[in-house]
């Protein structure tokens, strides 16, 4: 699905193990993701790491999308040589130095949604903060790991947005579903975009001065 120069883009998180049981059982389910990431016009982002966000990463970036990653490092050299993370499959790296926890945190606010795959820990944490941050939450249920047990633990801690979060075994549906909602979600804004075309931030400039 092209879209213009001028039409918004969304950001998607695709969040799951890099390391574990999961990232052998869920392989496919991820290089699916990150497929459907890019066939619905979307950037994909991960935590540039391996396992299953680097197959969702790599998959997307094959199918000509664009894939962000955002690094725990501070640097090239950090990211390859201390943390051992992989930079193929990226358009383009984040050098947060942030670290690994605060790394998620910057990963999902520059974000748009999330969706689990598999997981462990680390995951669950990336789940949690989208949550709290008010981002829709896919869970592709069936893939292990973090993404199963999160239907158990919403029931169990009673989370104040739970309409934020869906389920669904098939992970094209499951994008497909997710963009639905950020059309929603971002449909005023998308038609200042369409209305205005390129000039549309200018419009809303109190000056309107066009600089550069």
């Amino acid at each position: 699905m092209e879209k213009n120069v001028t039409s918004l883009k969304y950001s998607i998180c695709i969040s799951g193990a890099a390391g574990g049981k999961t990232v052998t059982s869920a392989y496919d389910d991820a290089t699916a993701l990150g497929l459907a990431v890019a066939k619905y016009g979307c950037n994909l982002t991960t935590g540039a790491t391996v396992g299953l966000p680097y197959y969702a990463a790599h998959s997307a970036k094959k199918a000509g999308g664009v894939s962000i990653g955002f690094s725990p490092a501070s640097s090239l050299t950090e990211h390859l040589r201390k943390y051992r993370l992989p930079y193929d499959c990226f358009n383009f790296i984040n050098f947060t130095g942030l670290h690994y926890v605060g790394r998620d945190l910057y990963l999902v606010q520059s974000s748009d949604a999330l969706i689990t795959v598999g997981g462990r820990f680390g995951s669950l944490h990336e789940f949690t903060s989208a949550l709290e941050a008010g981002k829709p939450c896919g869970v592709l249920t069936g893939s292990g790991g973090t993404a199963d047990l999160i239907p158990a633990l919403m029931q169990i801690l009673e989370p104040p947005a739970k309409n934020l979060v869906i389920y669904d075994d098939n992970p094209e549906r499951l994008v497909k579903r997710i963009v639905a909602i950020l059309d929603v979600q971002y449909n005023q804004l998308k038609k200042d975009i369409e209305q205005y075309n390129s000039d549309w931030f200018y419009r809303h400039d109190p000056k309107n001065i066009r600089k550069g």
